[in-house]
């Protein structure tokens, strides 16, 4: 359902803008008749009987004795199996269509359902035992948050984490290379069974080399991950220059954004199949309604899984890095009047040395906080377009007498649809230009990943 969208060497794609996985192309080229999919995957889990009479299976015992004259019922003939079974892209919308199918259902009730509840301002206090539109919303966002997890369970996402753990086993390491350092300020040179009872400087000096070399394979590892990556992310059409990798798994955002990239690459195959799914329905009305609904209850996990990102920004990594720029702006203002005063020339070079460290965390604070805030403003205008379908689906879905008129508003969402995903973020080109301030990037993103105390 998605354009192809280019993407310029100096843009990094946001993620609610992107597909991955699979070609959307390979995927629609490979899933019709989506209704006989669904039908033969027990897409509610329940199995229906198609009639009483089932005939039985070759082999089976009757129960009674054979009626005189008659010959033995027929077997039935095999279902014939499917051409696509097998497919990687076949077997991904199926299984994921049989995923989510029942949340979607359940969500699309609740939400037409939420419509009919009186909201909390309609009381001066409200009765204990009545349900209002606010707590119907709330399980509401509950099902969205399943549907999410169930969509967002796909390798890109495995990638990400894995890029996230291979980082924390480096800091971990980190750790203790300084911890070693600081023990051999005070190791002897010589001891018994040196490394073993005793920690000499030279043993703690060859477990801090061995220590490197884990570094180093930890390293190579998010390198092979990053190509990986990039490979899912191209094809989906979504070109990235190594750079743009860098920025987008580097940041503080990047599990944020590799589960937008999931999010919506689901939507778009889920929403391809409603759509068959409803033009098979005819002009069963109640059918196309249910379809219609389900496909709403898409917009809507779009919307909550963006205005999740949103607040994650604007209530975590927005405050935290405020005050890492307050701590950096407070510490220069005492370099800077330290250095007003008599100071030697050793003690002159360090002060010097500490304003020039301070102005690189400062210039790479700046640009990290225009980072997430161009992020948001990008993630924040795809979202209003979002909210805006969304709104003009349920209008629709109130007001709508013939299931021709949901088919048609369902294919022209197609491109209102991928004119949420038109969108494109800026670069941080200065971050890949000078390794210090690529290095203070890093290291903010470790204090804003940090779990607040």
């Amino acid at each position: 359902m998605f354009a192809d969208v280019r993407w310029p060497r100096s843009a990094i794609a946001i993620a609610a803008l992107l597909a991955t996985s699979a070609s959307l192309n390979a995927q629609s080229a490979q899933r019709d008749a989506i209704a006989d999919l669904i039908s033969k995957s027990g897409r509610t889990g329940k199995v229906e009987k198609v009639a009483e009479t089932v005939p039985r299976t070759a082999g089976a015992t009757p129960l009674g004795p054979p009626v005189p004259g008659t010959a033995p019922p027929a077997a039935a003939p095999p279902v014939p199996k499917d051409p696509r079974e097998g497919e990687e892209a076949y077997e991904q919308a199926r299984q994921l269509m049989i995923a989510v199918d029942a949340i979607l259902r359940d969500a699309a009730e609740q939400r037409s359902e939420a419509q009919k509840l009186p909201g909390r301002d309609e009381f001066i206090l409200t009765p204990l035992w009545t349900e209002t539109r606010e707590d119907r919303e709330q399980r509401i966002r509950g099902l969205l948050d399943s549907a999410l997890g169930i969509v967002t369970d796909v390798p890109v996402v495995g990638m990400q984490k894995k890029v996230e753990g291979l980082r924390l086993n480096i800091r971990d390491i980190e750790r203790e290379i300084a911890t070693m350092k600081e023990k051999q300020v005070t190791a002897p040179k010589d001891a018994m069974l040196p490394g073993v009872l005793t920690d000499t400087v030279a043993s703690l000096d060859g477990n801090i080399k061995d220590a490197e070399k884990r570094i180093e394979k930890n390293r190579d590892e998010i390198a092979k991950a990053k190509v990986e990556i990039a490979g899912a992310l191209a094809k989906s059409g979504v070109e990235l220059t190594p750079e743009q990798v860098d920025l987008l798994l580097d940041s503080v955002l990047s599990g944020d954004l590799v589960r937008l990239v999931a999010t919506f690459n689901a939507a778009k195959v889920i929403d391809t199949q409603l759509g068959k799914l409803l033009s098979a329905a005819g002009d069963n009305m109640e059918a196309a309604r249910k379809y219609f609904a389900m496909h709403a209850a898409l917009f809507a996990m779009l919307v909550h899984a963006q205005g999740s990102a949103i607040e994650k920004i604007d209530t975590n990594y927005m405050p935290k890095l405020d005050a890492i720029l307050k701590d950096i702006t407070a510490a220069q203002a005492k370099t800077a009047k330290l250095l007003q005063g008599e100071n030697r020339p050793d003690q002159k070079r360090a002060l010097e040395a500490n304003r020039d460290a301070q102005k690189v965390a400062s210039d790479a604070a700046k640009g990290y906080r225009r980072y997430l805030q161009q992020q948001r403003e990008q993630i924040a205008k795809a979202r209003t377009r979002a909210v805006h379908d969304l709104r003009i689906a349920d209008n629709t879905y109130e007001t709508v007498e013939a299931s021709f008129q949901l088919k048609n508003l369902m294919r022209d969402s197609a491109a209102s649809f991928e004119a949420i995903q038109k969108l494109e973020a800026p670069t941080f080109d200065q971050i890949f230009k000078n390794e210090q301030l690529r290095q203070e990037f890093e290291n903010l993103t470790r204090r804003l990943d940090a779990p607040s105390s």
